[in-house]
């Protein structure tokens, strides 16, 4: 497998499997910090700014609506320019909104830098590609839920910490309307610092940086020139569109969870601002873990029962999501409340490693087009979210309406399926020995 690690040695740093397996968490993690970091705000900065219902669900949309077509523009750029310039670029241009929020005192100058901090969501799909492109079959569900869970527990990171910096910068003495302001150069700065790190420490993949292979002439697996014509191929797989809907129904969650959960608890409940800002990380921190706990459940279960097993535990894991969803829509008091939501919370981070966890092996050749078209899935399943509120104006309603949505959509997981042929291949690579059975011996189903 071209040099890929087999194994996920999380104490060693001198591999370059490993170095890319850390920092790109690390830059997830910062990515996703920088994203949510206003969230915890809201209930201030809707106060300063005088902010109608409309206008903050507009907010909203926008934080996430604009990551769409950045990652459907990440994949392909991953396969064509290689994840270490593409990562590098993203963290240093991201940061300049994230600075530009000391600039906004109006309504509209909010919309503008929430739409353009979007952009670095796309981080997610890089982070995927590059584990995905450093670790063997054996490994890589582990490795990419493992990532991309601490890198998300930067969203709850934010909502638990940003409150605490507010109350940091106003204790030094800073008026009240630029202290939101001011809390907003951590994660500008915490971007910054990664960027010049993933540069200087990471290389593309095992072999070394895509440009100087193919100057080489050397075979890359996973990288490709034709970044679009890998696009285009996964574009015509059933089986990415199935993907799709189901992170709608897995990471959308999540992210209409971080964005209007806070003010939920707010409004809702009269929780003060920490109060709220903790309730809601411990939903964002769950993913340390439960990201990981899905890809590893994956990786572990395919051993005994083969690759369409995969598709049966993400079925199962949203089912169990759905019916959370529909416990905490009905949740009367804050602590159950609470308990609901880490409880559908586990499974909506667990459900989003096992998506990712099939994500490699649904066309390697076209690795960066499925990466970016499925976590695109993300990204449109929270706009629904947002229109759906915007609509109802129930955030309580709007959670009810996407616990069925999630119950539905856990059919999708059900009809990935894989050839017989496709399978022993599989097998082949995962096992990565002789006496494992012929793909050219089975018939396609």
């Amino acid at each position: 497998m071209s040099g890929k690690a087999t194994r996920i040695e999380l104490l060693r740093w001198g591999t370059p499997q490993m170095r890319a397996f850390h920092l790109s968490w690390m830059a997830f993690f910062v990515c996703f910090f920088a994203w949510f970091s206003v969230a915890p705000l809201m209930p201030l900065i809707r106060g300063e700014l005088q902010l109608s219902a409309d206008q903050i669900a507009n907010i909203n949309i926008a934080a996430v609506a604009v990551t769409i077509f950045g990652r459907l523009l990440i994949g392909p750029l991953c396969d064509s320019l290689g994840p270490r310039r593409v990562y590098t670029g993203l963290l240093l241009l991201g940061s300049l909104p994230v600075f530009g929020m000391l600039l906004v005192h109006s309504y509209e100058s909010l919309l503008f830098m929430r739409l353009a901090i979007g952009m670095i969501g796309a981080s997610f799909v890089i982070t995927q590609y590059h584990t995905s492109v450093m670790f063997a079959p054996q490994v890589v569900g582990a490795a990419n839920a493992t990532a991309a869970g601490w890198g998300n527990a930067g969203g709850g990171a934010a909502q638990a910490a940003m409150p605490w910096v507010l109350a940091g910068v106003l204790a030094l003495g800073v008026g009240q309307g630029m202290a939101w302001r001011g809390a907003m150069l951590l994660p500008g700065v915490l971007m910054v610092a990664v960027g010049i790190l993933y540069w200087r420490c990471t290389q593309d993949s095992p072999q070394g940086d895509y440009r100087d292979l193919r100057a080489r002439g050397v075979a890359i697996d996973g990288g490709k020139p034709g970044g679009w014509a890998a696009f285009r191929a996964a574009a015509r797989n059933y089986r990415v569109w199935l993907l799709f809907v189901t992170y709608a129904g897995c990471f959308g969650i999540e992210l209409f969870v971080h964005g209007v959960a806070a003010s939920y608890y707010v409004d809702r409940f009269a929780l003060s601002l920490r109060d709220a800002g903790l309730a809601v990380g411990g939903f964002g921190l769950l993913a340390l873990f439960a990201r990981a706990l899905g890809g590893i459940a994956s990786d572990r279960l395919v051993r005994r029962h083969g690759l369409p097993v995969r598709a049966r535990l993400l079925c199962v894991l949203m089912l169990c999501e759905g019916l959370g969803l529909l416990w905490f829509s009905g949740a009367h008091s804050a602590g159950v409340a609470v308990v609901a939501m880490l409880a559908f919370g586990l499974f909506t981070h667990m459900a989003c490693g096992a998506t990712y966890a099939l994500v490699p092996f649904i066309d390697r050749k076209a690795l960066g087009g499925v990466a970016g078209i499925v976590g695109a899935g993300g990204n449109v399943g929270a706009v629904a979210a947002g229109f759906l509120q915007k609509s109802l104006g129930s955030v309580q309603l709007t959670f009810m309406y996407l616990g069925g949505f999630v119950l539905a959509g856990s059919v999708c997981a059900l009809a990935v399926r894989f050839s017989r042929e496709h399978v022993a291949e599989e097998r082949i690579l995962r096992l990565g020995r002789a006496d494992a059975p012929s793909p050219a011996a089975l018939a396609i189903d």
